[in-house]
Parts: structure tokens; C-alpha cells; sequence
């Protein structure tokens, strides 16, 4: 199944949909300046298990990278998913601070 993933900014977030242009799912942010936090993922149970997930994912990291913005993912599973995909790391901001 494909899905158009698609920025809603009057709604703080990246909505996938479907076919029949259903929302299946959508990443939500907070944008300050040049910052964008993405905050949560949240997939439709119907559209779980198909790869949604990491097409959200991948969606959110291209088009933070094209518009130059540095991300901070809050969100787990993004968190999660950034570890498997250090190609985003040039825009994701990472703690300096060691831990003792």
C-alpha cells in the first residue's frame, strides 16, 4: 500500500494518508525558528506492521534536512529509529553532556 506523507502546519504535525486519502498515521512537532521537535508518532492500528512507521519517519528526517532545520526527536520510537539510520545524523541534535 503507498502513502503521501504531507506537512500540515496549521496542525503541527505530518499526516501520511492513504489511497482513498484517509489519515493513517502522522508525526507530530514543534517548530521554533530553525528547531523542529518532533514529539510523537501515532499509526492507525489498520495501518500497523506495513512499514508506515519508518515511511513517516524517513518523510519527517528529508524534509527537516531539506529545509535546514536541526531536529531534536523526543519521540521514542523516531529516537529509536535514528539509532538504525545514522545517514540523519548531520541534523540531529545530540547531547554533549556526558553522563557519570
Amino acid at each position: 500500500m503507498e502513502f503521501t506523507v504531507t506537512d500540515a502546519p496549521g496542525r503541527e504535525r505530518f499526516e501520511a494518508r492513504d489511497q482513498a486519502g484517509a489519515v493513517a498515521g502522522v508525526v507530530t512537532y514543534q517548530l521554533t525558528g530553525n528547531i523542529i521537535v518532533y514529539t510523537h508518532t501515532d499509526v492507525d492500528p489498520e495501518f500497523e506492521g506495513r512499514g508506515l512507521e519508518s515511511t513517516l519517519a524517513r518523510a519527517v528526517m528529508d524534509d527537516a534536512r531539506a529545509k535546514g532545520r536541526l531536529v531534536v526527536p523526543i519521540c521514542p520510537f523516531l529516537g529509536e529509529w535514528l539509532g538504525k539510520h545514522p545517514e540523519y545524523d548531520d541534523v540531529v541534535a545530540r547531547s554533549t553532556r556526558k553522563l557519570k
